[in-house]
């Protein structure tokens, strides 16, 4: 649902109107709202109902507060107690999947877009969250339920994603002979080229950097017609377009800082802020940390959507953070009843912007919160859910394009041509020998 009806705008303008409520609402009033909530939710916790939450480590302090101002809100005005843990994005899959093995420890998992699917029998459906939070909100954008559904069955909650996009050096650009950013892949080539000529460099991950590499690698794969299965979850990953991909991105490559085969997540935002580097793909979260420890670095920075190749229209991956159920938790109506409430306006249209941009929403009712447009290098980030491919590309999305992403296989793929470990040939052929053996073909 992503089309502008009558109904839409209505719920939109609610929305607005609900968003300058929250914003002048004292924690008192706040509590209050959350009191009236839990009377009338569909959802009622169990007596004595006690949630163990996992979650992704926060990238901006801000929204981390407020998440836990909604912990908060959500506890005195129900009575159900909320233990959060933290961990990186690649300690999030290990670690629930040592409870969905011995059905202990969790009661819910707030991480990324393949948990859902790598642990699906051991999730609990959610439909009734979900259809209830669309039907407010103007509902879901494709996106969300590619990532988020199978057959009718959702298997998580949608909360949030994080744009992956261009971040860039605006002088820099500029010096390279670029006032505007390019749209297109081959202009994107000759920035990156003026970049590394002008001791300005570029540099992307193409180490095991699960955020990072997997989103602008999957990116460089379809921006040139290429896919690792195609709509029957057949394995297609060996053809003339991926071929393309490789040469070009080695190309690329050549231009960047050394090192990135071994970034992590963190490395690029460091190298960023350091000043050694001029563009990147990433969240925003380098834009929010320079405006607080860097400000000449976040006046000279803004952002862009990534360049378009010969696909022809937009193909990007951006994190996806869906909330799943453990279906061996006790407490399974007071897990649905905080879902529901993390999303309800007066707690979600504070915390994303608390977040700056860096958490965008599902719900279409939230393209109104003035976090998109008070600061025009946000607003790129608004509209990352309606431009969003799942890891699936064309095929289904489950356990196996989820182990395929785990794995790394593309990260590989591009990783092993780049270096030189092996040649065009070679690394499509282990990296198509994986996926059939992931996909059983």
């Amino acid at each position: 649902m992503t089309g502008f009806t009558p109904d839409r705008r209505t719920l939109l303008k609610g929305s607005a109107l609900t968003l300058a409520a929250a914003a002048t609402m004292s924690a008192e009033q706040l509590l209050g709202y959350a009191k009236a909530w839990a009377q009338s939710a569909p959802w009622k916790p169990e007596a004595g109902a006690k949630i163990n939450l996992l979650r992704w480590k926060r990238f901006v302090e801000a929204e981390d507060v407020a998440f836990m101002k909604i912990v908060e809100a959500f506890q005195k005005a129900t009575g159900c107690a909320v233990s959060v843990s933290n961990e990186s994005y690649d300690d999030i899959q290990p670690k629930a999947s040592v409870a969905a093995n011995t059905g202990q420890g969790l009661d819910m998992v707030w991480g990324l877009y393949s948990l859902p699917h790598l642990l699906g029998n051991k999730v609990t459906d959610v439909a009734d969250v979900a259809n209830y939070l669309g039907g407010k909100y103007g509902g879901w954008t494709k996106s969300a339920e590619d990532y988020c559904k199978v057959g009718n069955k959702w298997v998580g909650v949608p909360i949030a994603t994080t744009g992956a996009l261009i971040n860039y050096r605006i002088a820099a650009c500029e010096k390279a002979g670029f006032k505007e950013f390019p749209k297109d892949t081959a202009g994107f080539l000759e920035l990156c080229k003026g970049l590394q000529k002008n001791g300005t460099p570029a540099g992307m991950a193409l180490g095991h950097a699960s955020g990072d590499a997997n989103t602008w690698l999957y990116w460089a794969l379809w921006t040139f017609g290429g896919n690792l299965v195609d709509a029957n979850n057949k394995v297609v990953i060996n053809s003339p377009e991926t071929a393309a991909s490789l040469e070009y991105i080695k190309q690329l490559y050549g231009t960047f800082i050394p090192g990135t085969v071994s970034w992590n997540d963190s490395s690029n935002n460091k190298a960023f802020l350091g000043g050694q580097l001029h563009l990147t793909v990433n969240g925003i979260s380098i834009y929010v940390t320079a405006k607080r420890e860097a400000p000449a670095i976040a006046e000279d920075m803004n952002h862009a959507y990534m360049p378009i190749g010969p696909y022809g229209k937009p193909s990007e991956m951006h994190l996806a953070f869906p909330m799943l159920i453990f279906n061996f938790t006790k407490y399974p109506q007071a897990c649905k009843a905080f879902t529901a409430f993390m999303l309800e306006a007066p707690q979600f249209n504070p915390w994303i912007e608390a977040a700056q941009g860096y958490l965008s929403h599902f719900l279409n009712a939230y393209d109104a919160n003035p976090i998109w447009t008070a600061d025009p290098k946000t607003t790129p980030y608004r509209d990352v859910a309606k431009r969003a491919r799942t890891p699936a590309g064309l095929g289904t999305l489950g356990e196996n394009a989820a182990s395929a992403i785990a794995d790394f296989i593309l990260v590989d793929m591009f990783a092993n041509y780049c270096t030189g470990r092996e040649d065009v040939k070679g690394s499509i052929a282990s990296a198509e020998r994986q996926l059939k053996r992931i996909y059983r073909a």
